[in-house]
């Protein structure tokens, strides 16, 4: 961008290169999957190599070093950190082929009229670059990140070693209930941890908030106070930063109820553990993942990293992803890609007649089973509140870290 204006570059067709190129991809373990790598490899006819890191890593890494990565991979609510530093350049939507496919839940909020658009940073409060280079819902020409992979997730608890109790665990206040002293855990990501933890203590009348997707110093030191104090009790068995982390925890038996993510439900589950993700009443904390183009990228480079974009609206990727648990903006070309039963089983919500594969060809859902939540329409409308970076971030991380090191 120059000034007000929003530069335009012509465009040359990637594939048609004589030499292979390399493009390099920074994100994290939601969508580096390595059936993902080797398929756009061989769809593309470039290499591609991922960069994957925790999700802290990740965003300071997009922020500070955008000539060491040609894609950003990773969540609206990481966006403001690495937009102010311009690491990233628009993307143009005159590029984007299915843009017009793309469903509501990320362009305006919500999928249905009535259903709530959740507090803090839903997708569409900064998908659209302003003619003054800020990021806001009014719609333009120019996107900060292509919409793609997202869920709506709650806490998942051991069903077998909830002692009867399993029906009970329908709010987010279990995460944060005496019942479960010492064996609960929480994830170790500011913006994401943060609201597990609020929505607990608002369920659980410890606190309330104006605005839970942007906290106060005030409402900030009032939960973290409860976390510490919860902390130095030994009410929490760990904290967590990847979902490997998160499966290992609940593995042993060690933790009964915890935050987590779609990738350790199907890890555990591949392990053969019983597991479970509680459906909360007062709805999900959601998020949504997407992709960035570096700001470094210009020519030949930038046509092969908007040949990635389009390739991962195409249909395959999302139908990958869904073997994880995860949503895709177009789900009707997911769906092509899908067996009916799998279809019926991650976005319909109905029981599979046939056992399902994860990602990588193992069965991890067996016949009969239905997903927790049901589908993906009654899961989107029920959101509570999006990841966010508040305006009170950098002093959320400072007390967040000061949580994680109490002892």
């Amino acid at each position: 961008m120059t000034g007000d204006a929003l530069e335009v570059r012509p465009s040359t067709p990637a594939l048609h290169l004589a030499e292979r190129p390399t493009l390099r991809v920074l994100g994290t373990e939601i969508s580096h999957l390595e059936g993902l790598r080797l398929r756009a490899e061989a769809d593309l006819g470039i290499n591609v190599v991922f960069d994957t890191q925790d999700f802290i890593t990740a965003q300071h890494k997009a922020a500070a070093e955008p000539g060491s990565y040609d894609v950003y991979d990773q969540c609206f609510h990481n966006l403001d950190i690495v937009w102010y530093w311009r690491a990233i350049q628009p993307i143009d939507l005159t590029r984007i082929r299915l843009w017009n496919e793309i469903t509501d839940l990320t362009k305006t909020g919500r999928l249905d009229p009535g259903a709530r658009i959740g507090f803090g940073d839903a997708p569409v409060t900064k998908l659209f670059v302003q003619p003054n280079r800020a990021l806001g819902p009014t719609p333009s020409r120019w996107l900060s990140m292509l919409p793609t992979t997202h869920n709506f997730d709650s806490f998942a608890f051991r069903p077998d070693l909830a002692n009867g109790d399993a029906e009970q665990i329908v709010s987010w206040g279990a995460l944060l209930d005496e019942h479960w002293h010492g064996k609960a855990a929480l994830v170790d990501e500011p913006a994401i941890g943060v609201f597990d933890a609020a929505l607990a203590a608002q369920s659980l009348g410890l606190m309330s908030f104006e605005d839970i997707g942007n906290m106060s110093t005030e409402e900030i030191d009032t939960l973290l106070g409860i976390l510490i104090e919860r902390r130095r009790s030994g009410f929490f068995a760990g904290f967590w930063k990847t979902a490997a982390e998160a499966a290992s925890l609940m593995r042993n038996g060690g933790v009964v109820i915890q935050s987590m993510w779609s990738p350790g439900i199907t890890a555990l589950r591949h392990c053969n553990v019983p597991v479970m993700e509680a459906v909360p009443r007062e709805g999900y904390r959601a998020w949504h993942g997407g992709l960035c183009l570096s700001s470094n990228l210009s020519g030949r480079m930038l046509d092969i990293a908007y040949d990635y974009l389009n390739w991962w609206l195409s249909g395959w990727p999302g139908a990958m992803m869904a073997r994880q648990g995860y949503y895709m903006s177009i789900p009707a070309r997911v769906r092509d890609h899908l067996t009916p039963d799998e279809w019926s089983y991650w976005y319909e919500g109905l029981p599979t007649q046939a056992d399902l594969p994860g990602p990588d060809g193992t069965i991890t859902i067996q016949a009969g089973s239905v997903r927790d939540g049901g589908s993906y329409r009654q899961r989107a409308n029920s959101i509570a509140v999006w990841n966010t970076t508040m305006d009170e971030h950098n002093y959320l991380v400072r007390r967040w870290s000061r949580l994680v090191a109490t002892t």
